[in-house]
């Protein structure tokens, strides 16, 4: 299970509205992919499609689509969306994450 805080709900459904999609309807597709300074990183963006082996999940009214592989690194996280002095952007607070980038764009296990 993915968790959605407020404050990155507000923003997905901005964001989705903004880029012609629809928050009742399509996902946030959150997934892992190797690479970043720490040796995976997260990738976010918005589908109106799923695959076979995709999880889904809805938490705080946004609908979350998760890939097989990736579920297993992010069981457990929230996504957050921060707006302060020292950069805008969603952000991972994953608890399977033994050590982090100090962007909080990358991972490891």
């Amino acid at each position: 299970m993915i968790k959605v805080s407020d404050t990155a709900k507000k923003k997905v459904v901005e964001l989705m509205t903004d880029d012609g999609f629809d928050a009742t309807k399509d996902f946030v597709r959150v997934g892992v992919k190797s690479g970043g300074c720490s040796g995976l990183s997260y990738d976010l963006h918005f589908d109106n499609s799923q695959t076979e082996t995709d999880k889904i999940f809805e938490d705080n009214g946004v609908k979350i689509i998760v890939d097989k592989k990736s579920f297993l690194y992010l069981v457990g996280t929230t996504l957050e969306y921060s707006g302060g002095l020292n950069g805008k952007g969603f952000v991972f607070n994953n608890p399977n994450a033994n050590r982090t980038c100090g962007c909080g764009e990358s991972f490891s296990l």
